[in-house]
């Protein structure tokens, strides 16, 4: 079909592709998408066989079946740590083997006399309420039964923590992306599209004589595109014209128009919104502080998406826009300004130091807050269980954690912490602040002026209250009065104290003399008329780097800043790249007068290689198209979340929002 360039695009979060490989991404991710809204429902009500199976029965090893229940009840004590509780290791079999100061933890192949079994059998371990199911502990026992195995050689030496098997690795949302082949249909099947295609696959392995329903009517058809890329209803007068249109191509020029629409980057901005965690006021603690300049990330969004921006350049905009601009931040243009403000996805976490919570636990949590918006958004992942251990479930080290952190925080340090009143940026340009120094002169002729007339004032007012005195009182009531407050002597203030009426002070000059209000109201205009032509100072909410030596990110025992222990370096997380290619963050770049950190995150982030970012951003638009995602736990790719129920449509999708990067 006929589109307007660079329109339909915006239905997918698309990378920067060169043109011809746009033309595809258009077709399948943008056409395909609303397309499908005719008659796809039969396909997205039906679950597949890759939603949760059980296990093929066969051998029971420590790798694939046992660890991944020791990960969520165990290791906390017995493997995370550099301290083993009972100096048992439960890390590999050997160790188990070995045992700690009660003994051996297992007996292969006798699991009435394994000790491990007995302490869990009697509620002993894990300590606390989150006990084992009784399916664990039955697959525990199998597998003591059958001799404890282990699914290939125990490694010699075993460094900190707990590091990231094989098995771990093969985890549906750390494989590498993995182009599906389209598969074939008659013409009887209605696909139009590979999309099609790869639904249809799912649903024929359900059931053959499963199909699409039928296409949607015209009427409908209409009020679903308004209502899915506007989130308005069509008017009748916009009925009318589509019915009655009846050319080749109404549809797809309908289509092109909503997407014109600035109302399409207000609807579709609200999703990227919600996932940002966006508000108007700081949170945290009861102040609430509202955050006056946060509408302008909310603009930023919504600019994006309807100036249909590469879905590459809008990450790395909100991860690193400052480093992308001078670091002065002085007479910037407006594409600085606008990188600027979407640094807004940095500052959205609740943040109450400016408002009573400026302390090292109020800081920490700022930046907690931050990782884990970051993380959910586009990794898919609850990265913060990791801060006090590695992670029950997941392979994601508390090592990982920490160099996440490493990424952010010399921006967001606790060590050289900005309330938010100080991460502003000022807009004004070098002519801005040179015209408003030279308003400020004119006006402080005037209000010099006027500190001459009040003096005058004031000084009319003392004379007439002195003379109600006698001397020698009225002279010393004078020189009291006159005297400096720091340089009074006990006396004077005494004496003062005594008579109050001569305290006559520019507050209550009005007091004693009526008109003074008046006389000095006249200069105050005057000094307002003049500074009405001061250009008006607007500000950015941003984030940056604050200058001078940047801190060292330290791993915290159990997750308590107040135990800071070795350096940790900046890098991606461990299990999101092939075992031994972690991709590491240099400290510093010396090309940029920042660490850099934060674009090389971003660069990574987007590169294609990603096994995360293109999933969850592509089932994130399908949700919001649909109303049900292909993952229906959109922040959580892993394993407390819910397996795709279109594994294959989902790697489709996500490969093709990659192409060409």
């Amino acid at each position: 079909m006929a589109a307007a360039p660079g329109r339909l695009s915006r239905l997918k979060p698309r990378f920067n592709v060169p043109p011809e490989v746009e033309s595809s991404m258009v077709r399948v991710l943008a056409i395909t998408l609303v397309a499908l809204l005719v008659g796809a429902s039969s396909a997205l009500a039906v679950k597949t066989a890759a939603a949760e199976t059980p296990a093929p029965a066969g051998e029971l090893t420590l790798e694939k079946d046992i660890r991944p229940i020791l990960r969520a009840h165990c290791f906390d004590c017995h493997g995370a740590g550099a301290e083993m509780k009972g100096d048992l290791d439960l890390r590999l079999r050997r160790l188990m083997l070995e045992g700690g100061d009660s003994g051996a933890a297992i007996a292969p192949g006798k699991p009435q006399e394994s000790l491990l079994l007995a302490r869990i059998r009697e509620g002993e371990m894990p300590p606390g309420d989150a006990k084992l199911s009784a399916e664990e502990l039955a697959t525990l026992e199998r597998w003591i039964a059958s001799g404890a195995k282990t699914a290939r050689p125990e490694p010699e030496e075993l460094g900190q923590g707990l590091g990231v098997t094989l098995e771990e690795r093969a985890f549906w949302s750390f494989q590498p992306i993995d182009r599906p082949e389209i598969p074939a249909f008659d013409n009887e099947a209605r696909v139009r599209t590979p999309i099609d295609a790869l639904l249809l696959a799912e649903m024929r392995k359900k059931h053959q004589q499963l199909n699409f329903s039928a296409d949607a009517d015209r009427a409908t058809l209409l009020r679903r595109a308004y209502l899915d890329l506007l989130g308005l209803p069509p008017t009748p007068q916009q009925v009318d014209a589509f019915l009655n249109d009846t050319s080749d191509g109404a549809y797809e020029r309908l289509l092109d128009e909503l997407l014109k629409s600035p109302h399409y980057g207000e609807r579709w901005g609200r999703h990227w919104l919600d996932v940002a965690g966006y508000a108007d006021s700081e949170g945290q603690t009861t102040a609430d502080a509202v955050r006056s300049y946060a509408y302008k990330y909310r603009d930023y969004v919504i600019r994006s998406l309807n100036a249909d921006k590469p879905f590459d350049q809008f990450i790395q905009e909100q991860l690193a826009g400052d480093e992308m601009t001078p670091p002065a931040r002085r007479n910037l243009t407006p594409d600085q300004i606008e990188k600027l403000v979407a640094t807004g996805f940095l500052r959205m976490a609740a943040d109450g130091t400016g408002a009573g919570a400026n302390n090292e636990e109020g800081r920490n949590k700022v930046v907690g807050d931050t990782l884990k918006i970051v993380s959910t958004s586009l990794l898919g992942l609850s990265v913060g269980c990791a801060q006090c251990h590695d992670h029950r479930y997941d392979p994601i080290l508390q090592t990982d954690y920490f160099a996440l952190r490493a990424i952010f925080e010399p921006a967001i340090n606790p060590k050289q912490w900005l309330e938010p009143s100080q991460r502003r940026v000022s807009l004004y340009t070098d002519a801005d602040r040179k015209q408003a120094a030279e308003i400020e002169a004119e006006a402080a002729v005037v209000l010099a002026e006027r500190a001459k007339k009040q003096a005058e004032l004031m000084q009319a007012a003392l004379k007439k209250e002195l003379a109600a005195f006698e001397e020698p009182l009225r002279g010393q009531l004078l020189a009291a009065y006159k005297t400096p407050a720091g340089k009074r002597t006990a006396e004077q203030k005494q004496l003062l104290k005594e008579n109050p009426s001569v305290n006559i002070s520019a507050g209550n000059l009005y007091q004693y003399d009526e008109k003074s209000r008046a006389v000095l109201g006249k200069f105050d205009k005057r000094v307002g008329k003049i500074r009405a032509k001061k250009p008006l100072e607007d500000f950015v909410r941003s984030l940056w780097e604050p200058t001078g030596n940047t801190p060292p990110t330290h791993l915290f025992h159990r997750g308590d800043y107040r135990q800071p222990k070795e350096e940790i370096a900046p890098a991606g997380l461990t299990v999101t790249a092939p075992p031994n290619q972690r991709h590491l963050i240099p400290a510093n770049n010396a090309d940029l007068p920042t660490t850099g950190r934060r674009t090389d995150f971003a660069h990574w982030l987007t590169s294609g290689r990603h096994p995360l970012v293109a999933r969850v951003l592509v089932n994130r638009f399908w949700m919001h198209h649909f109303g049900r995602a292909l993952v229906e736990t959109p922040s959580e790719f892993g394993r407390l979340g819910q397996k795709p129920t279109h594994p294959q449509l989902l790697d489709y999708l996500a490969d093709e929002s990659t192409a060409g990067v």
